[in-house]
């Protein structure tokens, strides 16, 4: 699991807000799981017929296909509609009827046959919808699968009576991989979750299941030749409360844990085959091991003892690549494993492989001198490769994580890039297949909003709207693209759930749909089609500031938008507001007075809207312009809404110029100290002063940072007149022993530097 999955930002209360969808509330059976069961009977019901007067049926279809034409009439079925189809194409068949709980009787009402003239790409059909008859052509029984998905979204069932609207569709997929990722890891999921996460999948158009079911939390898969990973691995003493960044830590006391029997695993392998769908999973190696070394402690470079982690991070226990028998253990494991899952690939994870112990390790060392790497960056190489060429001698090919591009991959690996464009550029320059799983877009497991009331989540900031927006780098050079659902976060069913919908349905657009075929006013429509819950709620506030003093909000939502400040009287927003003495903001969507609002203060001060320059520019992934240091609006705790600006290796000196000379009386700046994230206060925090810009007095000093989070530093000073204001902020530097990140660059995050 990569790195800042780990390190990723910002918690919040944590109480589950009011559930965003249907989903939120589902949780369970496979068969109601997924958000669009009640969005397509929401779409089926009478209530839907004023939309059905408006518009044509396509905007019920996610993704959109590549052309779809509405023809007057509907297609009207009763008592089981006759389907013919090849033999090929039986297993579709078989879905279709247990979508719609029939029988397929004889005759050709609807006629499935197989056409590779008329279709010319996996997976695409054609779809010819009449009052009489519907016949779909297909290239292969993949296509069939995603046929079915579009009559299953089409139809309206009532009393026994299936009615499908006339239309021609003619629809094939962007790109052939187009996945999911689930992690059962740090929180485990039932069987009857993961069918209905494959139904979801299917439903959309998905074709695969990536599950990741080892981690440092937890192993999830039976090993009959190694029981101690059922008996151990597989449980955990206890388990974070909140988030990582919060101290003091605490645990919940209780011992958790599970996994899924060989037997489970064919079933859900087998239920995911019956929808079209290949499952592969994810063994993760050579980091990520600390469950496994807890119950096969001589696995690791200092035998121990181990424990399964409690934690959510990376740690320096990995598997030893020095002794054969690490090599032996995972062939075995890997040797039950590809009996399980027929898919092509196998994912062996391969990130996140702290390199200290195998500097320390004898064993490591002996194996780096016999092979001539020369260094332990050359033996996680090492590791994958041998990996790599034991799966290629059984018929399979291995997937891994970005980080498996260090050092050089054997051909016919497959790269899922993370971390930006480079691994994505670097594997398809080697020749390797490359999928692309961004983690700022489309990791799953970010907030999904920037309201106070969101539930606590790994970091980040993701909304619908970015996901939907989002378009992958060298589309021509890339086989797909994958959403990630990481657990840390997601203690319950509900809660997973919540985080998946409605953004896992833009990924799916972005994955099936042509370019052109994209609209974000028309997915949104077809959002309120299926179930208006699925619409996001959030109010997101725009700033600028024109003139000095002036802070000006521009507001952005679906619908009209009700906004007020200091509590005073409600307007509706039409236009940019200009606030110039603080004030809190609150919005929200004004069908829905009731319903969760944005809370915003808004702080006017001296420096708010005056010149700003930096001496250096912020180098890290927090790296806002400067003029948010004195855009009037505060960062919050959770670091993920643009306001911060991060310096590695560098000091905050930044100069604010106010136009004129003024009387100050008070400054200061807000640092955020949270070790657990590698956010380091400063060494010391100074403010100067000058009247020419070029010679300043010092006015104000501290280095006390005492809170594990903001500190809003506020220094008063006796009254002195000032045109410019110097602030700076001397970096800690290198994170010292015993620290998470120890050895690393410590980072400084600062914002709103206040004079009053």
């Amino acid at each position: 699991m990569p790195t800042t999955r780990a390190q990723r930002a910002g918690a919040s209360p944590h109480g589950v807000p009011a559930p965003r969808a249907s989903a939120a509330n589902i949780a369970g059976k496979a068969v109601v799981f997924d958000a669009t069961v009640a969005a397509v009977s929401h779409f089926q019901n009478a209530g839907d017929a004023a939309l059905q007067r408006n518009a044509p049926l396509h905007p019920a279809l996610i993704p959109a296909p590549v052309a779809y034409r509405e023809v007057k009439g509907s297609l009207i079925l009763k008592g089981g509609p006759g389907i013919a189809a090849p033999p090929e194409l039986t297993p579709a068949i078989h879905l279709l009827a247990e979508y719609w709980k029939i029988n397929p009787g004889s005759g050709s009402h609807i006629v499935f046959r197989i056409d590779t003239h008329a279709v010319k790409q996996p997976e695409g059909y054609r779809m010819h919808i009449r009052p009489d008859q519907a016949v779909v052509s297909v290239r292969d029984a993949d296509g069939a699968f995603r046929a079915v998905q579009t009559l299953r979204q089409l139809a309206r069932t009532s009393d026994g009576t299936i009615q499908l609207p006339a239309c021609d569709i003619e629809d094939a997929p962007r790109f052939h991989y187009r996945g999911m990722h689930l992690d059962v890891s740090r929180h485990f999921f039932s069987v009857d979750f993961v069918k209905g996460f494959i139904d979801s999948l299917a439903l959309y158009k998905f074709n695969t299941f990536h599950w990741h079911l080892t981690d440092d939390q937890g192993w999830r898969i039976e090993i009959k030749k190694y029981p101690r990973l059922q008996s151990e691995a597989a449980w955990r003493n206890e388990t974070l409360i909140g988030h990582k960044k919060e101290l003091p830590h605490r645990f919940g006391g209780k011992r958790y844990g599970g996994f899924y029997t060989q037997e489970e695993v064919r079933q859900v392998v087998a239920y995911a085959a019956s929808r079209g769908i290949e499952v592969i999973p994810e063994i993760e190696m050579p980091g990520h091991a600390q469950a496994a070394l807890t119950a096969y402690p001589h696995l690791g470079c200092t035998g121990g003892p181990y424990q399964t982690a409690t934690f959510w991070g990376v740690f320096d226990d990995v598997f030893c690549a020095g002794k054969d028998s690490t090599f032996l253990f995972l062939e075995d494991v890997l040797e039950e494993v590809l009996p399980l899952f027929p898919s092509q690939y196998i994912h062996i994870g391969g990130d996140e492989c702290p390199k200290t112990r195998w500097n320390a390790c004898p064993a490591c060392k002996k194996r780096m001198a016999d092979e001539n790497l020369p260094d332990a960056d050359a033996l996680q190489s090492y590791f994958v490769r041998r990996i790599g060429k034991w799966l290629n001698a059984r018929g399979r090919k291995l997937i891994g994580w970005d980080e498996i591009l260090e050092g050089g991959l054997a051909p016919g690996a497959t790269v899922m890039s993370w971390r930006g464009v480079e691994g994505a550029t670097a594997a398809a320059s080697q020749g390797h297949r490359v999928i692309m799983t961004p983690e700022d877009e489309l990791y799953f497991d970010h907030y999904t909003s920037l309201y106070d009331d969101e539930p606590v989540a790994a970091g980040g900031y993701t909304p619908l709207k970015e996901v939907y927006a989002w378009e992958p780098p060298m589309p021509a050079l890339i086989a797909g693209v994958q959403g990630q659902l990481w657990s840390e976060y997601l203690p319950t069913e509900k809660q997973a759930l919540y985080m998946l919908y409605p953004r896992m349905l833009a990924l799916a657009e972005t994955a099936w749909s042509p370019v052109s075929g994209k609209s974000w006013t028309y997915f949104l429509a077809r959002l309120q089609r299926k179930d208006p819950a699925l619409v996001p709620d959030e109010i997101v506030m725009h700033t600028q500031t024109p003139h000095p003093g002036t802070i000006r909000v521009s507001l952005e939502g679906i619908g009209k938008i009700a906004w007020r400040l200091d509590g005073g009287p409600v307007k509706i927003y039409s236009a940019p507001i200009d606030v110039r003495k603080s004030a809190v903001l609150e919005a929200w969507r004004a069908e829905n007075p009731s319903g969760r609002k944005l809370r915003r203060e808004l702080t006017v001060h001296l420096g708010t809207g005056a010149q700003i320059r930096l001496h250096q520019l912020p180098n890290t992934k927090y790296n806002a312009a400067a003029q948010t240091l004195v855009n009037g609006v505060a960062g919050t705790h959770r670091y993920n809404d643009g306001q911060w600006l991060g310096f590695s290796a560098r000091d905050l000196d930044a100069v604010v110029d106010l136009g004129a000379k003024k009387w100050i009386r008070r400054v200061g700046v807000n640092i955020l100290n949270y070790h657990w994230q590698r956010m380091w206060e400063p060494a010391v925090f100074q403010v100067l002063i000058s009247t020419d810009g070029k010679n300043f007095t010092q006015i104000a000093e501290t280095d006390s940072f005492p809170v594990n989070g903001i500190n809003a530093i506020r220094l008063p000073v006796a009254p002195v007149e000032a045109r410019f204001v110097k602030f700076i902020a001397r970096h800690k530097g290198v994170i010292p022993p015993g620290e998470y990140g120890a050895g690393g660059n410590s980072m400084l995050l600062a914002d709103e530097l206040m004079i009053e």
